[in-house]
């Protein structure tokens, strides 16, 4: 029995994280293409996905609140659970001076470093050139390795010009395919399961789960206020 046919009719659940700021977007036109695509392609498959939307643009207050507090807002919270449950994630951000969006980076900058192992990620990005094409490949996906994420091998790429050409449509479909492979795979679990304690892990960055803690050590009791053990008399 295959992963997929273990989840029954559970759906997968796939989040959408997008840094436009316009209404409408086309960062997030981009992301709902991609999303809408891995959806088609797991109906083809007798599976279902569910799509959330983390929509940066009503984060920005909370997401500098973070930055400069660490505190989060209803609306973090609420993006950083849909985040923790998620199977896959697609991440898309427009591109400015050669750099995705500060809101975008910000908002990754503030979630624990251990949020997204493992997790199948999608990056793509907007632009108004295509002089901006290779910023998905060589800022964003040093972002997300650094976040310990899978990033599937194809990015996606959008400047003005592309939007009804063929590439990007073939780009797209590759992309979500490559998700969804991952997805039925249950990669992330797999390695959250058999490797969570091989990772270097931040104290509090998994909500408390993420270390396991010998506490009846002489230096743990010390740092807890005790004492340490008096040297055994010879």
């Amino acid at each position: 029995m295959n992963d997929t046919e273990t989840r029954g009719a559970e759906p997968f659940r796939l989040v959408v994280v997008s840094g436009g700021t316009s209404d409408p977007s086309s960062t997030r036109m981009l992301a709902d293409r991609i999303a809408e695509r891995v959806r088609l392609l797991a109906e083809h498959r007798e599976e279902k996905v569910q799509i959330e939307v983390v929509d940066l643009r009503g984060l920005a207050n909370e997401i500098a609140t973070a930055l400069v507090s660490q505190l989060m807002g209803p609306k973090m919270t609420r993006a950083i659970e849909l985040l923790a449950d998620a199977d896959a994630v697609v991440a898309s951000a427009p591109v400015y001076k050669a750099a995705p969006s500060g809101l975008f980076s910000s908002f990754f900058h503030v979630l624990d470093n251990d949020l997204l192992i493992a997790k199948p990620v999608v990056l793509a990005a907007t632009a108004g050139t295509a002089r901006h094409a290779l910023v998905v490949d060589e800022q964003m996906r040093s972002l997300f390795a650094y976040l310990r994420t899978m990033t599937v091998p194809t990015s996606v790429f959008a400047a003005t010009e592309d939007w009804n050409s063929r590439e990007l449509g073939e780009r797209i479909n590759r992309a979500a395919i490559e998700m969804l492979l991952l997805m039925e795979s249950g990669f992330a679990e797999k390695v959250r399961s058999a490797s969570w304690a091989s990772y270097q892990h931040e104290y509090g960055s998994a909500g408390g789960n993420e270390l396991d803690i010998d506490l009846s050590t002489d230096l743990m009791r010390l740092a807890t206020g005790g004492s340490a053990k008096a040297p055994k008399q010879r």
